[in-house]
């Protein structure tokens, strides 16, 4: 199974250049950060997500951590990109298949995608759990 161009240049981008990427973390105990962790047990695919939101739950920071294949890492890298500047509320309309289909991933990657939509489902779990509190 060959990755698609798009993948590729992700993830070579994200090697060459981590934190231009976004790859890194929040201070989890900060009041702002909200954390989600999702993973795809069958393949071993793990993603840390964690927003750093405004007053108005503005996402004005985001950071992954991802162990996992190529598509993986390519799919938590757009997925960031996509979130940047979104309220809570837009971010919960962004779906797997807008990853999928951005990165041209085949049928047997789209766990990968599944892997960032969930992450992004555990952080606002996170954040409204804060925001109750």
């Amino acid at each position: 199974m060959a990755y698609s161009k798009e993948v590729v240049q992700r993830f070579e981008a994200v090697l060459a250049n981590p934190e231009k990427h976004s790859v890194g973390r929040l201070d989890k105990d900060d009041p702002h950060v909200a954390t989600g962790l999702a993973g795809a047990p069958a393949c071993g695919d793990v993603m840390q997500l964690q927003l750093l939101l405004d007053d108005d739950e503005r996402i004005i920071d985001v950071k992954f951590k991802t162990y996992g294949c190529g598509s993986a890492i390519a799919s938590s890298s757009l997925f960031v990109d996509m979130l940047q500047g979104l309220t809570i509320e837009e971010a919960k309309l962004i779906k797997d298949k807008d990853i999928a289909d951005a990165l041209n991933l085949p049928p047997i990657k789209l766990h990968c995608s599944v892997l960032a939509e969930g992450s992004i489902k555990a952080a606002i779990e996170d954040w409204e759990t804060k925001k109750s509190c």
